[in-house]
């Protein structure tokens, strides 16, 4: 089971200040190329997985921004670690209709 979620939120800044969606979709496909279970949200995505894996895949999504072009990126994260385990609708299934 996984022992992490991690939520993050990746915003690259460009040179010539053009539409940032193209390079957060780029972000995105990282995530999903890694296998790990994810959810996108509007101003966020969250990943389940273990902790190591999970900050492997943001520091590629890092790298990839730079690859793309950024001049630089923000990387907002939220993580909880909880070594007996946990899942993304451990915390939001009572919400899920």
């Amino acid at each position: 089971m996984a022992n992490s979620l991690i939520s993050v939120q990746i915003i690259p800044k460009t040179k010539t200040y053009e539409d940032v969606i193209p390079f957060v979709d780029a972000a995105i496909k990282i995530i999903d190329d890694a296998g790990v279970n994810y959810e996108v949200h509007p101003l966020e995505t969250t990943m389940e997985g273990e902790l190591s894996e999970l900050l492997e895949i943001i520091k590629k999504m890092n790298e990839k921004m730079i690859e793309l072009g950024s001049v630089n990126v923000i990387t907002q994260v939220k993580m909880l670690y909880q070594p007996t385990g946990i899942t993304l609708g451990t915390l939001t299934e009572k919400y899920r209709k």
